[in-house]
Formats: structure tokens, C-alpha cells, sequence
């Protein structure tokens, strides 16, 4: 059995995680995560969380995966007591003290080493085992090949490895850009994402003599003669920005090279990217029949051209095919989620995004592709028909569609199918 392993930044995410065919999610405490700017849980919601474990009967993992300075080390000695007694199956760590501290005071849980730690070989993975990991999750430099060798080499070493989402300019997590430009270390859960910011690219005056055509280019030092183009909108480039990891087509070649646990990156991106990539995901782990419409789904979601990362050998076409884009892809808005049934046909509603009476929205659910609707009618708190819905207040849905609590509520994107901004 391989684990389907997705982002929930905050309770509510948690709960699509699991609905949208998750067996695990990971989520960080605060001051601890790698994502620092994700809501995270806070320490008032524990109940919560052992309420939806008790429910749901599947796995949590709690990302604590910064790099510890002295004082940080000092405040998880005092709180380690605490976080002992939360609902977590395993920590996730990158830190050596941190796992030190987490063993000892917490012996029965998993700890699990962060792709923080870049483990990319067996060596690194078999010593890792000895001073008592019980999982790596691997860098995402490492290849298909590596990961065969490595499950070989360990084979009761469980491996972890991310499928699907974001990826880092330089080696996982290590990349100073951000703290450089805005002192906001990403090892310390702050990125900006620097390497997505636009940069303007000022071409040196002989380039022209050396490229026919106007095209900038980058050109290696170790690599004379070789031209690398640079696109430009606006006279500005994202030449640091990575393409987003998508392994959709691949699921099958990863559990047979032994990888235990697929990852979906993206605990600072919406629910409603939460729930479209968890369930296809689910949909490729259990090689359902309709796969191929729920993969489609993943192309409209805000995201950067897809790749397949590192993990076969370069060549010109490892790119999964799409239409070529600039920045951000987003074809629809998360317009937010159904809730309770608060009347026959009538459902409360957690509004992310305006919505206004005649608009074509669809609802999408764990086994339910899309439900288009314009029929719908919009309700203030007092069950009077408005003409339209926003963000921060009590407002019902009336409609005759089959619906579930929990549904996502989207609408194409009519502004346009580009977006420099979005997640």
C-alpha cells in the first residue's frame, strides 16, 4: 500500500485533504514550519484535530523541519511536553537537535527526515536509519534511478518523495535569495519566493553580434557557444523561476522503484488546489477508469508549466504537454465551500470569493468531476434572495444539484487565464 500524502496549512484544508482521498496530511505548529506564512494549526485547536483523527481514522504529520538557532532549540526543550500530547503520528524534521529532542521526549512517535536535509543516496538513508529515522523524505534532485538503488540498498527504510507541486531554484530549501533581498530566511519558513519574482535582463553589447535574432540569452561560462533564450513580457523575465513538478503519469513507476509515500507540496496554496490534486492523485494511486478527466483538472489549477523535475534524465520533451504559458495558469476561481444543509436544498456556505446571481459556477467533489449550475439562487442571512455573495458573511445557496457537504464552489476565470499572482 502507497501513501497518498497531501498539504492541509490549516484545519479546513485538513478536513478537504482527507474528504478528497488523502491517507495522511502534514501540517506545521507555529514558529516551527517551514511555512512559516501558512496558517498553520495554533495551539488552541488540538481538540479539533483529535476529533478529526478520531473521525477519519487517518494519519497527521507535524512539520517542524526549520533550522533550530540556540534559541529556538530552547523554546521546543520548554513546549516539547505540550506538542507530546497532540494528535501526531510523526515529526517532521531537518534539524539533528530537533530529532534528538523529539525522540526523547516522544520514544513511540515517527520522526521523519525532511527534504530539508537533501538525503539523495543510500549512505546518507542507511545512516539516517541507524540513529533512528523511521522515514527520509528524499530530495527532489533524486531520480528514478536513485531511488530504486536506494530502496534496494534500504529496503526497510520507508521512502517518502514529493510528486506534485512547487519546486526550489537551487538544492530543496537551501536557496538564500530571499533572505538576501528581504532578510526572510527560507530556512527559517519565510520565503518570498525570490526566484518567482520578474527580473529584467540587460543584455551586454555584443550579444546582438551573436545571436541572429533581438532573443536575450544567458550563456555559461563552461559552456561557450551554448545560448539559452530568455522570454520576456514586459520587459521583464522569471528566468529563477522553477516549472511545478507534476508526476501524474507516473505514479505506477514510483511504487515500483518503492516509494512509500507520494507528497503533494503546497500547504500555503488554496483548498480548492488542495482538493483537485489530492483527487487525482487518488485516482491514479487506485488506477480508476476515469482518471484521464480528473488529471485534466490538474491544468486548471493556478499553476507553472509542468515538469517532471529530476527525476528522468533531461531531454526536450519531459515537460507534460500543455500550451506554453507565462507565469501562472489559472482557469477558474475558488469561489469557496459548501457546508451544511440548512434547509431541504438550501446550504450554508464559507465564501472566498464573490459570486453574482446568472454566473456559471460548478461544484466539485471527491468523486464528482463537475456540476455546472446557473440556476442557483443566492440567499442573505435572512433567506431572502439576493444578487450576489461575498466574502465574510452569512449567506445560503439554494439549488436543485446534488451536493455535499464539503463540495468546492469554482467559476471560470473570465478576467483572463493567465495570472502573474496567483496559487
Amino acid at each position: 500500500m502507497v501513501e497518498l500524502l497531501s498539504p492541509a496549512g490549516d484545519l479546513r484544508k485538513l478536513k478537504t485533504a482527507f474528504a478528497f482521498g488523502a491517507d495522511a496530511a502534514y501540517m506545521g505548529l507555529p514558529k516551527y514550519s517551514l511555512r512559516a506564512n501558512a496558517r498553520n494549526i495554533d495551539f488552541e485547536q488540538k481538540e479539533d484535530l483529535i476529533k478529526v483523527k478520531k473521525e477519519t481514522g487517518k494519519k497527521l504529520y507535524c512539520a517542524m523541519n526549520i533550522l533550530f538557532h540556540e534559541d529556538q532549540i530552547e523554546s521546543l526543550k520548554q513546549q516539547v511536553e505540550d506538542i507530546k500530547t497532540w494528535p501526531f503520528d510523526a515529526f517532521i524534521v531537518s534539524d539533528i537537535g530537533a530529532f534528538d529532542i523529539v525522540k526523547n521526549a516522544i520514544p513511540d512517535a515517527e520522526v521523519h527526515l525532511s527534504t530539508q536535509s537533501s538525503c539523495i543516496n543510500s549512505s546518507a538513508v542507511k545512516m539516517y536509519q541507524r540513529i533512528g529515522f523511521d522515514r527520509v523524505i528524499l530530495g527532489r534532485e533524486a531520480s528514478m534511478d536513485d531511488i530504486r538503488k536506494i530502496k534496494q540498498a534500504a529496503p526497510d527504510m520507508d521512502i517518502e518523495t514529493f510528486v506534485h507541486g512547487a519546486m526550489c531554484m537551487s538544492y530543496s530549501g537551501r536557496c538564500l535569495l530571499s533572505a538576501y533581498f528581504s532578510n526572510r530566511s527560507g530556512n527559517q519558513g519565510e520565503c518570498t519566493n525570490s526566484c518567482r519574482w520578474n527580473y529584467r535582463l540587460m543584455a551586454n553589447e555584443n550579444l546582438e553580434k551573436i545571436l541572429a535574432s533581438e532573443t536575450l540569452a544567458l550563456e555559461e561560462s563552461e559552456r561557450p557557444g551554448e545560448y539559452n533564450t530568455i522570454s520576456e513580457q514586459d520587459g521583464f523575465t522569471t528566468i529563477l523561476s522553477s516549472k511545478d513538478l507534476c508526476m501524474i503519469d507516473h505514479v505506477q513507476e514510483l511504487i515500483d522503484a518503492g516509494v512509500n509515500s507520494l507528497k503533494i507540496e503546497g500547504r500555503m496554496k488554496s483548498i480548492y488546489y488542495d482538493a483537485v490534486v489530492t483527487r487525482a492523485y487518488r485516482k491514479a494511486i487506485d488506477k480508476a477508469p476515469d482518471l484521464a478527466e480528473y488529471r485534466k483538472d490538474l491544468f486548471n489549477i493556478s499553476h507553472r508549466k509542468y515538469s517532471t523535475g529530476f527525476f528522468f534524465d533531461r531531454t526536450d520533451d519531459d515537460d507534460i504537454f500543455e500550451p506554453t504559458i507565462d507565469g501562472y495558469e489559472r482557469n477558474f476561481l475558488f469561489i469557496g465551500i459548501i457546508e451544511d444543509e440548512v434547509k431541504p436544498g438550501i446550504w450554508s456556505l464559507d465564501v472566498r470569493f464573490q459570486v453574482r446571481k446568472g454566473q456559471t459556477i460548478e461544484y466539485v467533489g471527491p468523486n464528482v468531476l463537475n456540476i455546472e449550475d446557473n440556476t442557483y439562487t443566492l440567499l442573505n442571512s435572512d433567506f431572502e434572495e439576493i444578487d450576489q455573495i461575498d466574502h465574510g458573511k452569512v449567506q445560503y445557496l439554494k439549488t436543485d444539484k446534488p451536493l455535499k457537504e464539503g463540495y468546492i464552489i469554482r467559476r471560470l476565470n473570465n478576467g483572463g487565464l493567465k495570472s502573474t499572482l496567483g496559487r
